[in-house]
């Protein structure tokens, strides 16, 4: 019986062999469980500079395609001394978050409120209230820190708003080719993963003495060992074959050397993933000149942001690529890497941010609140406005408006 039928299955999987009359069929790819298609909250941060005209561009989108979410909308500014305690309860609430940029202050002991979500947001375990305590470290004797120190220890953080959003979150950073957009590299398709919480972003700053500034690295067991798990599990799960792990262990040999050691075990539970390591000076140089050989990197905090924006500068620049930031029971999503125009008042004054890049972050959102079908149409319709070329902002070579690109990628809706 089973011989006799393997012709016929044959045949009948041949795209070609179609029933007179029927088209392409559609493949069965989510069976919706009662209530899914319930509408979801999603706390919005349309942030500063161009960060509300992209935001904006989300919700038009959004509208057109009946998406079934809504916005719960807060203003959150980077010169806010902290981030207010109902955006931080919306979040918890809605457990998801879609952020436009927020400026980072330089200096002047201005906390950050990108660095406060990081650590007020307990996201990758148990949503406690925020509490300031001593490091678990020892310092030695050349570490003068007195009890003054510890009193006013809030005032020695370095802590932006963005790292406040993203504390105890891991950030992902996905980098590819768009078709229709020329680079100078082909057959990119990188995906970063990035340790959020700790590292040179630990925010322990302080002056020793008058002129002598000294800032603490701190690495752990645990949030290494959970880092490099997220990225080969990840790499499981999307059918990825390598994964690459960045380091600097060949000067900091205790600090990174605990992150490699942390991969090394969990790479030792993935044999079918190919696993190595790159030191990171040579990682930037190899990203603009070989960067097809890289699949899924994970990096520390630093290495992170200087990785992701390298591989988002040869594949097409910021304005394109998404990104998101992901615990056990939350997700803020964003722009994939550093977007350098936020404050660029000549760009929001004329509206011409480019959209894409929170555009694919929505899409994104989606897949993760369960709404495949939705990320596939929005996904395809700026892909298409893409590949035709004839709407592009000023960064991607073109002229057009924020607007103007809304309007094509609703145009382009399936």
């Amino acid at each position: 019986m089973a011989r006799r039928a393997l012709p016929i299955l044959k045949k009948l999987s041949d795209p070609t062999h179609l029933l007179p009359g029927l088209g392409p069929t559609r493949s069965v790819t989510y069976m919706p469980r009662p209530g899914d298609g319930a509408p979801r909250p999603v706390t919005l941060i349309p942030g500063d500079g161009i960060g509300p005209l992209v935001t904006n561009a989300v919700e038009q989108v959004m509208q057109a395609m009946h998406a079934p979410v809504y916005f719960e909308r807060y203003d959150v500014h980077g010169d806010m001394k902290s981030v207010p305690a109902e955006v931080l309860d919306s979040v918890r609430k809605n457990k998801v978050c879609l952020k436009g940029g927020l400026r980072t202050p330089v200096g002047g002991g201005v906390s950050s409120l990108n660095v406060q979500l990081r650590k007020e947001l307990d996201l990758y375990a148990s949503l406690g209230s925020y509490m300031l305590r001593r490091p678990n470290f020892i310092l030695n004797n050349s570490t003068l820190l007195n009890q003054e120190f510890w009193e006013n220890l809030e005032e020695y953080f370095y802590r932006t708003l963005n790292v406040q959003l993203r504390k105890e979150l891991d950030l992902q950073a996905n980098c590819f080719n768009l078709q229709g957009l020329p680079t100078r590299h082909e057959n990119v398709d990188i995906v970063v993963v990035r340790e959020n919480t700790e590292g040179e972003y630990s925010g322990l700053e302080h002056e020793v003495v008058p002129g002598v500034v000294e800032s603490l690295k701190v690495m752990s067991k645990f949030c290494s060992e959970r880092i490099a798990k997220y990225a080969f599990e990840y790499a499981y799960l999307n059918n990825r074959k390598k994964v690459t792990a960045v380091h600097k262990a060949n000067i900091m040999k205790l600090a990174d050397g605990l992150f490699l050691e942390s991969c090394r075990e969990v790479a030792s539970k993935y044999p079918s993933i190919k696993y190595d390591e790159i030191i990171v000076d040579n990682c930037c140089m190899q990203l603009v000149s070989k960067p097809e050989q890289f699949d899924v990197m994970v990096t520390p905090n630093l290495y992170g942001n200087l990785v992701a924006n390298t591989a988002a500068g040869i594949a097409g620049g910021t304005g394109v690529m998404p990104g998101g930031n992901v615990g056990a029971d939350h997700a803020v999503f964003e722009q994939g890497a550093s977007a350098g125009n936020v404050g660029n008042e000549k760009i929001v004054q004329q509206k011409k941010a480019n959209p894409v890049a929170l555009l694919l972050s929505s899409a994104m959102m989606l897949r993760h609140l369960q709404f495949p079908s939705f990320a596939d149409r929005l996904e395809t319709a700026v892909k298409r406005v893409i590949a035709e070329g004839k709407v592009r902002t000023k960064d991607l070579g073109g002229d057009s408006t924020t607007q103007e690109v809304v309007d094509a990628v609703i145009a382009n809706l399936d």
